[in-house]
């Protein structure tokens, strides 16, 4: 069996003022994986990757990066790895072609090779046509595959992505996903972070979910979402008031009942069938929703249930009643 990618055992890192941003986190992740670190910010994400890619020195714990020791190895660790952080600094006045030939130099290709590589990255993330422009008049998704480009000019075997799409546009998101796949479709393994659920869901083939430093929940996104344990009804009223009559209307109908708001979630198998006992039993006890609605769980049910709160649209929603 092929060797592990990432090992990481127990990590921990703490800042001055004993502030603990990672707190023994342990996973590893399988060669030509995209593994994924679900989280909100400030959950330890981005400290878990700039440990991983040398760039913070854990406070302790074991991390192995392509088999090597991240504190005793760092310069293996950075020849075998591509890394695209948050802040995409590109120089507005450089062509791609320019920045990723001199990428190529910093690692010691000489002229010809780096053209041909700059060649054929610009090929790879669509970029072909806008080679010779400058970066200054990219859109954003045209400068995150260009930050994965120059991830890329190396040819590491696993590459870093410190949430690539935060603050795209749906449009240029769907874009850097597209790149993502190509690329791990190609061999490469990828460890990505995101607090975007849906971005988790389509890309991650394993996803880990961090929160206050901690992983709370690990395993595929289907296994994660199989475990909230049946389909949901959501149940929405006019005010709270109604929300605790009716969850004491439907104690003994469901399987686990959770409230947000003025929504009342309802989980039980075979959920769609179970509608109009639902109705009857809310109708028996005089209430009469606003709207029902019945899903498959999802990753925020998922999150709900492992920390106590919702993750929407990139931001910890309000802590679940």
């Amino acid at each position: 069996m092929a060797e592990s990618s990432i090992v990481v055992d127990q990590l921990v890192k703490r800042y001055a003022g004993n502030i603990t941003a990672v707190d023994g986190v342990s996973f590893t992740v399988e060669p030509g994986e995209i593994f994924g670190c679900l989280g909100p910010n400030g959950a330890g994400k981005s400290t878990t990757v700039q440990v991983l890619t040398t760039l913070l020195m854990p406070t302790s714990g074991r991390v192995l990066v392509a088999g090597h020791d991240v504190v005793r190895e760092p310069v293996a660790v950075r020849w075998a790895i591509g890394v695209a952080l948050q802040d995409v600094g590109l120089d507005p006045l450089l062509t791609a072609r320019e920045i990723l030939e001199l990428q190529a130099r910093l690692f010691r290709m000489s002229a010809r090779a780096a053209r041909r590589r700059a060649d054929e990255l610009v090929e790879l993330v669509g970029l072909a046509d806008a080679a010779d422009r400058r970066i200054g008049t990219y859109s954003g998704g045209m400068r995150r595959r260009l930050d994965l480009a120059l991830a890329l000019v190396h040819n590491p075997r696993i590459l870093f992505l410190d949430e690539p799409t935060t603050g795209l546009d749906p449009a240029s998101r769907a874009e850097v996903w597209e790149e993502v796949r190509r690329l791990n479709a190609e061999g490469v393994t990828v460890f990505l972070t995101t607090q975007y659920l849906e971005e988790a869901d389509r890309l991650a083939h394993r996803l880990a979910i961090i929160d206050h430093g901690k992983i709370v929940a690990e395993g595929t996104p289907a296994e994660l979402k199989a475990s909230i344990g049946g389909e949901a009804i959501s149940v929405s009223f006019a005010d709270r008031a109604q929300v605790a009559r009716a969850r004491e209307a439907l104690a003994g109908f469901a399987e686990r009942i959770e409230t947000t708001g003025a929504t009342l979630v309802v989980y039980r198998e075979r959920a769609a069938a179970a509608v109009p006992d639902l109705v009857r039993l809310l109708d028996d006890a005089g209430l009469a929703p606003e709207s029902i609605m019945v899903a498959q769980p999802t990753l925020d049910d998922v999150f709900l249930r492992a920390t106590g709160s919702r993750l929407a649209n990139g931001a910890t929603a309000e802590r679940a009643a």
